[in-house]
């Protein structure tokens, strides 16, 4: 009674062996190879599949060659975190961040850029408390937890077969990734100044809208204040609209 438990653990850590890696790992005896064939290739289909919905584009780029021989070292490699298929896709991100050189240099940043949609679509929020006609500039403005600022170095959002660079522009990518009241996740490209202002949304919350346009001045070394808060009240009002803002909270002292 003892000996039939391990002797099963040992099993199927024989049987996953196989089907993980069946080149460097023999097959359990006494199991028909067309059996486990079924096993081998609908495991790693499922895997496969699964990934080149998550990462179009670089499947793309690498082809199918190339692309289905990463799967499998992902697939025989990496030990995952969660059993959960909606996880597997920031498993296989861990896994090129610790490998480090599948391919193209500007292959991780394009990884993150595929794989936050999916974050974003799955991404489970509690509802926010804002004012949605709150004064902007005295009133704290309220980020929407669905709205993610994200810079790259590398062009992400333009890259496919056609466009490969070789070296990253001189400057930065800013992205705003959103998700809408329909579901549907949107990229845009943010200037400088307003993704430093929806970076300061997050980090310091409770500061009033003015305050942050005063930070941000100070910052940009500009000298008329006033012309600089007109247009990111202007800038805080597109936001608001789009549904970046959600509208405000009473500001707090020293914030």
């Amino acid at each position: 009674m003892v000996e039939a438990p391990e002797r099963l653990r040992a099993q199927q850590f024989a049987l996953t062996r196989h089907l993980r890696d069946p080149q460097a790992s023999p097959a359990p005896a006494g199991i028909e190879d067309r059996r486990l064939a079924i096993y081998r290739d609908l495991l790693f289909n499922n895997i496969e599949g699964l990934l080149s919905g998550n990462f179009p584009v670089i499947c793309k780029l690498l082809g199918e060659t190339r692309w289905k021989a990463l799967v499998r070292d992902f697939y025989r490699d990496h030990r995952c975190h969660t059993p959960l298929f909606p996880e597997i896709a920031r498993e296989f991100l861990r896994y090129l961040e610790d490998r480090g050189d599948a391919g193209p240099p500007f292959l991780l940043e394009l990884a993150h850029y595929e794989w936050v949609e999916l974050a974003l679509q799955i991404f489970d929020v509690d509802a926010v408390e804002a004012d949605p006609t709150g004064d902007l500039l005295d009133d704290a403005p309220v980020l929407s937890p669905l709205a993610w600022p994200l810079a790259y170095a590398w062009p992400v959002h333009r890259i496919e077969p056609g466009f490969q660079p070789k070296q990253p522009p001189a400057s930065p990518t800013l992205l705003l990734l959103r998700r809408e009241t329909d579901g549907q996740v949107r990229f845009s490209e943010l200037s400088p100044l307003a993704f430093r202002l929806v970076q300061r949304l997050h980090e310091s919350p409770g500061s009033s809208g003015r305050q942050h346009l005063h930070a941000l001045a100070a910052e940009a070394g500009s000298n008329d204040n006033a012309a600089f808060v007109e247009q990111g009240h202007t800038l805080l009002e597109q936001m608001r609209g789009s549904g970046v803002v959600l509208g405000t909270r009473p500001a707090q002292p020293f914030a």
